[in-house]
C-alpha cells in the first residue's frame, strides 16, 4: 500500500472519529465504493489460497492411486490449488464455496448456503457440498495427515470423495453429551458418484429413492480435561447404474481419539483415528460384497515436527454366496490388498508445512510390492476458517 492510499483511509477513519464523538451526531453516508476504500471492502468474504504439491517416486510403472488429488507419476505433481470464499449474507444464511484448480483445468467442488437462525437446533445447507459420510470424505486434502487419501475411499466414492448437488439437514439433540444428526439428499448421477451409485449414467430421477440419501449420527464424548473422542456411524444408499432398480448400500464406522495436554504446557499431540467401510451392491442375478478401512495414528511430539503411520485393507469383491467374484469397476482387484504409509511432516508457521511420505502397498494380484515416496510442500495465503474437530 502506498503513502497515499494509507494518508487517504486515516483521513477517513478520522472524520468518522471526530463526528462519533460529537454528541447527537449523525453519521455522514458513506462514500461510494471507488478507489482503494472500494477495494479494501471488496474483501469483506474470507478468501484463502491453499497449494498443494509434490515431488513422488514410484516403484511400479502403473501406480494404484485411486485419489483425484493425489500424486500419481514419478516426478512433479500439482496435486492442486484451492480457493476457499466465505461470509456470512445476511443474519440468515452464510455462503461457502470451494473451488479447485488443477494444472489442467477448474472445478466448483463445493458451494452452499447454510441457515443460521433457525429454531430447535436445526441447521440446513443447500448446494453442492461433500456429503458428511464417515471422517474423512467430508474433508479437503490440506485437513488431512497424509499426503494421499486411504484407496478405500477412492474405491467405493470415486476419486473426488462423494459429493453432489442437493440438501441437507443436521440437528443437534439436546442430550447431556454431543449427537447430531444428519440427513442428506443428492444427485446419484455425477463423476463423484460413479464408484457406487449412477455415476457419469445419468438414469433421471422419477421416484424420491432416484436420489442418493446419506444419513450420519456423530457423537462427541470428553474423557478427560485431556482426552476426547468423537464417534460415528454412516450410511449412504443409492441407485446404481447396472439395471433396472438395483442399488447399493454403503454403510461405515468411525472414530477419532485425540490426546493433547491442556492442564500442562506442552506441544505434544496423540490422535487416533480409523473408519470402516462396508458396501452391498446389487448388480444382474447377484449381490457384491466388499470391505475395508484404515487406521492411522498421529504424534506431534514437538510445536513444529510430527509423525504418522497409516495401515489400510480392502478385500476382494464376494458374491451372494461368499465366493470372489469379478467386480466390473476392479476387474484386476481380485485378492487383499494392503499398503502401510509413514511420513514427518514439519510446520514453519501454521501457514505452510513440508512432508516427507515413504509407503509400502502390497495387492496380492500383483507379484511384487509397490513402493512409493512423496516430498509435499503446502502453503497457504488468506483467511481460512479452523477444521472441525
Amino acid at each position: 500500500m502506498s503513502a497515499e492510499e494509507l494518508a487517504e483511509i486515516q483521513a477517513v477513519l478520522g472524520e468518522d472519529a471526530a463526528q462519533a464523538a460529537q454528541p447527537n451526531a449523525v453519521l455522514s453516508e458513506p462514500a461510494p465504493s471507488s478507489g482503494v476504500l472500494g477495494a479494501v471492502q471488496s474483501l469483506n468474504p474470507d478468501l484463502s489460497f491453499i497449494l498443494d504439491a509434490s515431488l513422488a517416486a514410484f516403484s511400479a510403472e502403473e501406480p494404484l492411486q485411486s485419489g483425484g488429488h493425489d500424486p500419481t507419476k514419478t516426478g512433479f505433481n500439482f496435486q492442486q490449488l484451492e480457493m476457499s470464499v466465505g461470509a456470512a449474507v445476511d443474519p440468515y444464511f452464510r455462503f461457502d464455496a470451494n473451488i479447485v484448480f488443477s494444472q489442467f483445468g477448474v472445478e466448483v467442488e463445493e458451494a452452499y448456503a447454510t441457515t443460521l437462525d433457525l429454531p430447535l437446533n436445526l441447521q440446513v445447507r443447500a448446494g453442492q457440498f461433500l456429503t458428511r459420510f464417515g471422517r474423512i470424505n467430508p474433508t479437503h486434502p490440506h485437513s488431512w495427515d497424509f499426503v494421499d487419501q486411504p484407496f478405500m475411499l477412492g474405491r467405493i466414492f470415486g476419486g473426488e470423495g462423494n459429493r453432489g448437488l442437493g440438501v441437507e439437514a443436521s440437528w443437534l439433540a439436546p442430550l447431556p453429551w454431543f449427537v447430531e444428526v444428519i440427513g442428506s439428499a443428492t444427485d446419484a448421477a455425477g463423476g463423484a458418484t460413479a464408484r457406487s451409485f449412477f455415476g457419469d449414467r445419468n438414469l433421471g430421477v422419477r421416484t424420491p429413492l432416484d436420489f442418493q440419501l446419506t444419513g450420519a449420527v456423530k457423537q462427541f464424548f470428553p474423557l478427560s480435561d485431556d482426552t476426547s473422542l468423537l464417534w460415528g456411524v454412516s450410511y449412504a444408499t443409492g441407485p446404481n447404474s447396472t439395471g433396472h432398480r438395483n442399488r447399493t448400500d454403503v454403510f461405515g464406522t468411525d472414530v477419532y481419539i485425540k490426546f493433547r495436554p491442556v492442564t500442562a504446557a506442552s506441544n505434544t499431540v496423540v490422535a487416533l483415528q480409523a473408519e470402516a467401510f462396508y458396501r452391498r451392491r446389487q448388480v444382474p442375478n447377484d449381490v457384491l460384497q466388499d470391505v475395508g478401512g484404515y487406521a492411522q495414528v498421529l504424534w506431534k511430539f514437538a510445536q513444529r515436527w510430527g509423525t504418522a503411520m497409516r495401515y489400510e485393507f480392502g478385500t476382494a469383491a464376494y458374491d451372494g454366496l461368499g465366493n470372489k467374484a469379478v467386480d466390473f469397476l476392479d476387474p484386476e482387484w481380485m485378492d487383499m490388498r494392503q499398503r502401510i504409509s509413514a511420513n514427518v511432516t514439519f510446520w514453519p508457521s501454521e501457514f505452510s508445512r513440508i512432508r516427507l511420505q515413504g509407503a509400502a502397498d502390497a495387492p496380492e494380484w500383483r507379484d511384487e510390492t509397490d513402493f512409493s515416496a512423496f516430498l509435499q510442500l503446502e502453503v497457504l495465503v488468506g483467511a481460512h476458517g479452523a477444521h472441525l474437530f
